[in-house]
């Protein structure tokens, strides 16, 4: 059998809102499908569409639509949901969809901050990330994000559904606000130059000593450890979207070599 890399991982940080873990003996093209992969093909779920019957404060419409999309929700059962362009129903279902209320009024003389927190769900697994956030098997208290701010006698009453997307269709499916990984701490591959390299702050990783800024150029070196970083936005605990962005990736892969015996049985025909 020809040769082939067995990649090794090594967990080096964990906490509820971030990972850190090093990838040894791959190469740069399988590491940047890592990344890309849990950045855009992880699915969660978020409020889709939204149904405005009252909204007397400041906040236009849209402005309020649209934090109300970029609320992350609890996405650890996403898998239980269907994707709405997949389901049989109408519009949307309980299969594919859940639905979020808010109504709330102010009637006293001072402001009235609506939050996250006066979000009802239909689902308790799906509600936002504030309210009772489920990180690696613990609850969670967290502050609550603000929506709107109401004057006296003002008032917001919505309806709101949250579908399962992803990343690569809106923003707000993210599981992941940033994914970076690093190759090369110490620069001596030259893919960045630096104009002074002794003003660019020195790597956490780098095996330099005293001031040096970079090592020297090596023409034959090859980038095969990856430092990784994933920041959850807290639909998802960090460890899950890399397991999950891998078992996407896995099965994409077994997705082509599918299509690739299917056409080299087309040709021995």
């Amino acid at each position: 059998m020809p040769y082939s890399n067995r990649p090794e991982v090594t967990v080096t940080e964990l906490t509820e809102d971030f990972v850190k873990f090093e990838i040894s003996d791959t190469s740069l093209s399988l590491a940047n499908s890592i990344r890309r992969v849990m950045l855009a093909e992880v699915p969660t779920m978020a409020i889709d569409l939204v149904e405005v019957e009252r909204n007397s404060s400041v906040i236009h419409d849209e402005f309020l639509v649209h934090r109300l999309g970029l609320i992350p929700l609890t996405s650890h059962e996403a898998k239980r949901y269907q994707y709405t362009r997949h389901c049989s129903c109408d519009e949307y279902c309980e299969r594919c969809a859940v639905e979020f209320t808010l109504d709330v009024k102010c009637t006293e003389d001072h402001k009235r901050f609506v939050t996250t927190r006066d979000l009802v769900s239909s689902a308790n697994e799906v509600v936002p990330v504030t309210v009772n956030r489920k990180l690696v098997g613990t609850m969670v208290e967290s502050p609550d994000i603000l929506i709107a701010k109401l004057g006296k006698h003002q008032e917001i009453k919505l309806k709101c559904v949250a579908k399962k997307g992803l990343g690569k269709e809106h923003a707000k499916w993210m599981s992941a606000t940033a994914v970076s990984f690093e190759y090369d701490p110490d620069n001596v591959m030259r893919h960045t130059t630096y104009p002074e390299p002794s003003e660019w702050p020195k790597s956490i990783h780098s095996q330099l000593e005293g001031e040096e800024s970079q090592g020297p150029f090596d023409p034959a070196a090859t980038a095969n450890k990856f430092y990784f970083n994933v920041e959850s936005t807290g639909a998802l605990a960090p460890e899950e979207i890399v397991l999950q962005g891998l078992k996407v990736l896995k099965e994409k892969l077994n997705g082509l070599i599918h299509q690739l015996d299917v056409e080299v049985a087309k040709t021995e025909w």
